[in-house]
């Protein structure tokens, strides 16, 4: 299996997807619906687990092969919190941004092939990304419920039942992202010599891990404080994603030794 055939992933991928959330729409035919969805979360999870073995490596090397992960794990989350709260948006929502992922691939393919460099041939490699991407993928739910709430407080509505779903979600993805934190840092000592250096890429992991804390504990300590755990929670999202993408961009992550595809 290689890059080659992506396209063609995609394009199943989006079909059955799509053909899913348009029975969903109509509220038909939901066995034939669950069966699309779950086919098209299966074409991902195969080419996921070809490459992986075609490769000969963990297929998580680059940004691209990361983004095929959250993909996957995204639309698994969302099909999980659908068939457990019945949210119709919530499958829009992790399908369609499982497709801009997919789509964002097949217009920039990292197609690198190179071996792992030492750094990465670490034990605590895979599974520092593996729990940091379900972190990712659960926590992107809770952006929307975020924005969800603030719509329903400027309507002039109750947003706690949001906030009780969103509460669930941020409670596992915090999780694993303190398994993350955790897991690099064990891998930074056997790579580099060092738990933590400051590195920016730490930096942000830290700053994102800060932000659902201070949610958690707004929600702990001042649960009427509805506005206050919602901006938390969208913010927080932003967070991340200057984590996971940003943060490669800022001039000071020209000498980062998360830095694998330079």
């Amino acid at each position: 299996m290689s890059w080659t055939i992506y396209p063609y992933v995609t394009y199943a991928t989006t079909a059955l997807l799509v053909g899913g959330m348009a029975l969903n729409v109509f509220n038909k035919q939901k066995l034939l619906r669950d069966i699309l969805l779950i086919a098209g979360i299966l074409v991902l999870a195969v080419f996921t687990a070809g490459m992986w073995i075609s490769l000969g490596r963990p297929f998580m090397r680059t940004l691209a092969e990361t983004r095929v992960w959250y993909s996957l794990f995204l639309s698994i989350t969302g099909l999980i919190l659908f068939y457990r709260w019945k949210l119709n948006w919530m499958l829009y929502y992790s399908m369609g941004m499982t497709l801009l992922f997919v789509f964002i691939n097949l217009m920039k393919p990292d197609t690198y092939d190179q071996t792992l460099m030492p750094a990465l041939q670490s034990p605590w490699f895979v599974p520092h990304v593996i729990v940091y991407i379900i972190g990712y993928a659960m926590l992107a739910a809770t952006s929307l419920m975020g924005l969800h709430g603030l719509w329903y407080i400027y309507n002039k509505k109750n947003p706690e039942k949001i906030l009780e779903h969103a509460d669930n979600i941020v409670y596992i993805g915090f999780a694993f992202l303190t398994f993350g934190l955790l897991f690099g840092a064990l891998w930074a000592k056997e790579a580099w010599g060092h738990y933590w250096t400051w590195d920016p890429k730490e930096t942000w992991a830290f700053l994102t891990w800060f932000m659902y804390l201070i949610y958690i504990h707004i929600r702990y300590k001042h649960r009427k404080k509805h506005s206050w755990a919602l901006w938390t929670l969208t913010l927080a999202f932003v967070i991340l994603l200057i984590c996971w993408f940003g943060v490669n961009y800022l001039p000071t992550a020209a000498n980062s030794v998360h830095t694998y595809t330079s």
